[in-house]
């Protein structure tokens, strides 16, 4: 004789096919899960700035790494054991160029021969500006001093064989300025052959890589208007800058730099031009002199001893900046907010 199921028995019985389904769903949109991760290509890219255009693109795909990290310049950097690994297991590599990062060059020959790299100074559009030479700014071929400007020093680096002279590889690769990020028209060019570059490398996120391009192209449009509005009442103010990194964006926006205090960051120049950039300072009437973050300030100190120019600070590498697709939003209109502030103040 079959005993009837009590009532709760019943309810439990119909319930059952319906708990069972989630479970046995759970693992499967797990694996799925982990296979789009496992998909995602590794995509390592050179400095900040370059960074932040890249993850910009790349947002609800996955997130570039980064070489140049922290308060570090291109101009001093040295590989670390880290970066080397990220280059080697890279499937994308975005970097500016030899002219700008002349310390990737040789890792990328060994280390990312199985990656797409990107020189992004070869990126179709983009406005190229040639080196400023004599006069106010120092000629590029001043090898005279060695010492190095940095107030720091990659101590982390276990790569010596990675060490070079980077004051003299510098400029010997490319007759422009590689500061190329520093005009928004520039950062749209660039942001075309990184969307270029990731499409053929992972088509499966192609329709998301394009989105991202091209809400990434309605923000620049924007901050150059904003940028321009920003700038505008100071235009016609002389100042002087610690090195020669801004001609993009003087160009751009019509700005007026009188002239640098180096032109290579890595090198400390003689008592002789700092004396000449004295002089300057009072000739022109300039009324500021901006320092960099990365770099020793007590060269500004002395330039402006005994003038009426104020000092304050430009970074255009990012160095006190959070990585991530907003910084260089946040790197442009520090630099305008900069300069508007120590210009109007004088």
């Amino acid at each position: 004789m079959k005993r009837a199921l009590g009532p709760a028995l019943k309810i439990l019985a119909l319930r059952m096919p319906a708990l069972a389904i989630p479970a046995l769903a759970i693992p499967v949109l797990l694996f799925g899960s982990t296979m789009r991760a496992a998909d995602t290509p590794v995509v390592v890219t050179s400095i900040k700035p370059i960074q932040s255009l890249v993850s910009a693109i790349m947002q609800g795909v996955g997130e570039p790494k980064l070489i140049v990290d922290g308060a570090a310049s291109p101009h001093t950097y040295n590989l670390k054991p880290s970066n080397a690994r990220a280059l080697q297991d890279a499937k994308v590599i975005f970097w500016v160029g030899p002219g700008l990062e002349a310390f990737l060059e040789k890792p990328l020959q060994a280390l990312g021969r199985d990656a797409s790299i990107a020189e992004l100074d070869n990126a179709p559009g983009l406005v190229k500006l040639p080196f400023r030479e004599g006069g106010a700014f120092e000629p590029h071929d001043d090898a005279s001093e060695h010492e190095s400007a940095s107030g720091q020093h990659d101590s982390a680096s276990d790569a010596p064989e990675h060490e070079h002279d980077h004051a003299e590889a510098d400029h010997d690769h490319d007759a422009f300025d590689t500061h190329l990020w520093l005009d928004p028209m520039n950062a749209k060019a660039m942001a075309a052959m990184i969307t270029t570059t990731l499409v053929a490398a992972d088509p499966a996120n192609a329709l998301t890589y394009q989105g991202n391009a091209k809400a990434l192209n309605d923000r620049l449009d924007a901050l150059d208007a904003e940028i321009k509005g920003i700038v505008a009442p100071v235009k016609g103010k002389p100042f002087i800058v610690f090195h020669d990194a801004y001609q993009y964006f003087e160009h751009r926006y019509g700005i007026r730099v009188a002239g640098s205090i180096t032109v290579s960051p890595e090198t400390i120049p003689g008592a002789e031009r700092v004396s000449e950039i004295r002089h300057k300072v009072g000739e022109l009437g300039a009324t500021c002199v901006f320092a960099e973050p990365q770099f020793e300030p007590r060269l500004v100190n002395v330039v402006i001893e005994g003038t009426r120019a104020k000092s304050g600070v430009l970074d255009p590498e990012a160095a006190t900046l959070k990585a991530g697709p907003d910084l260089y939003f946040t790197l442009m209109r520090g630099i305008a907010d900069s300069m508007k502030d120590c210009l109007s103040s004088t």
